[in-house]
């Protein structure tokens, strides 16, 4: 199996492939060939090259990772979709920080991932149980985001691309009226996106900066 190893953070990184190779040293049958990176630009050119050499069996994707230069995929979240996208074969493993139950709904609509770990919850023995799951083709999900779905049965929250990035703009200092330039919506198409996260984050009314303050509390941006 091929494994792409997408974390920003050495001692998680090191922890995978530690755990990886300890699992392939039980199972005979195993053979795992791992790469590391670091950021959205390596990880987006391994799946493009990926698609016309050797394909990737399994990403373990971290969601809060520093945007591509070109600002064009901002998150961890934005790389699994092109990773669904361009290798639908591949298995995705969720890793990230974020507990938040918005966030994790979110990332469930939109990437629906073979694997999701909350790293707060993770110990030798869970992640070995997770990696044979998941290399034996059963979902695996750590106990707090199993707790977080009990919760989230009613949840119609749904943050998509465009919107990550209206929010990712307006935090870095953007205003409305250029960022027709970077995202490809009207300015009326894209105030009404503000308007609509706003109700979202029931903000409704307030300013951008507690729209922001909402967002980034609940780990969008």
């Amino acid at each position: 199996m091929n494994i792409l190893i997408v974390e920003d953070h050495p001692l998680i990184s090191n922890a995978y492939e530690n755990t990886l190779k300890l699992v392939e040293s039980k199972n005979q049958n195993l053979k795992f060939k791992i790469e590391v990176v670091t950021n959205c630009d390596d990880a987006y050119l391994r799946i493009t090259n990926a698609r016309k050499t050797e394909r990737i069996d399994l990403v373990f994707l971290d969601i809060k990772l520093p945007p591509s230069k070109n600002r064009d995929i901002i998150s961890g979240e934005d790389l699994g979709l092109r990773i669904r996208a361009l290798l639908p074969k591949a298995k995705i493993v969720i890793s990230t920080t974020y507990n938040d139950n918005y966030r994790v709904n979110s990332i469930f609509k939109s990437l629906n991932p073979d694997g999701f770990l909350i790293k707060n919850d993770l110990n030798p023995k869970e992640l070995i149980l997770a990696i044979e799951k998941i290399v034996d083709n059963t979902p695996y999900y750590s106990k707090s985001v199993v707790e977080l779905m009990r919760k989230q049965t009613s949840n119609n929250l749904m943050i998509d691309e465009i919107d990550r990035k209206l929010l990712f703009e307006l935090s870095r200092g953007s205003k409305m009226s250029e960022l027709p330039e970077i995202i490809p919506l009207s300015k009326a198409a894209l105030e009404k996106r503000k308007r609509l996260l706003k109700e979202l984050f029931n903000v409704d009314k307030k300013s951008d900066r507690d729209l922001l303050d909402a967002a980034e509390k609940k780990g969008f941006i």
